[in-house]
């Protein structure tokens, strides 16, 4: 199975009851909602993901949920995928992510001076920035988003509009 039309949104952090429920931390934002997501993927190795059907999904506060999924309806298999990377699909993403969450700009154009960039490929949340990577002349290159690098979001239009300084890309290019 290819990583490339997959998303990292999160971890199983704690297991939860008697019936295999399990805590997953995620990036998805506040509300999110798997509602008519019928599978989550968790790497089970490098690379490797397995899915599970999900039974139950419920907040448990903006970061955390508790799951039930198919076939996990012990604490001990539970305790089998705890720490295990959680992944879904790039659309279902999507379907879920809040619009107020970093998450959401995956597949959004990027632009520097209107100048077309390209497609955020991943979006890489760190404490005081965000990262998005795309790919510029087959480079991968790191765009900040931060309160001094971003002009705006057009959430309707899937664009992203920022202000870079001058010879950042080039860092990259050259």
């Amino acid at each position: 199975m290819s990583m490339e039309n997959y998303v990292n949104i999160g971890s199983i952090v704690a297991t939860f009851g008697v019936k295999g429920e399990m805590v997953l931390k995620h990036h998805l934002g506040q509300s999110a909602d798997l509602t008519g997501i019928p599978a989550l993927f968790i790497e089970t190795s490098m690379g490797k993901f397995m899915p599970y059907f999900i039974l139950s999904a419920k907040e448990k506060s903006d970061e955390e949920m508790l799951v039930g999924l198919e076939g996990v309806e012990s604490p001990e298999k539970a305790k089998s995928l705890l720490r295990k990377k959680v992944w879904l699909k790039e659309e279902d993403v999507k379907k879920t992510a809040s619009t107020a969450a970093p998450i959401s700009l995956l597949g959004f154009m990027i632009y520097d001076k209107k100048k077309l960039l390209g497609k955020v490929l991943e979006v890489i949340e760190q404490p005081l920035q965000i990262l998005l990577r795309i790919e510029i002349e087959s480079k991968e290159v790191l765009v900040p988003i931060n309160e001094s690098t971003l002009v705006s979001i057009d959430h309707k239009g899937e664009k992203i509009f920022v202000n870079l300084p001058d010879g950042l890309l080039d860092i990259y290019l050259t």
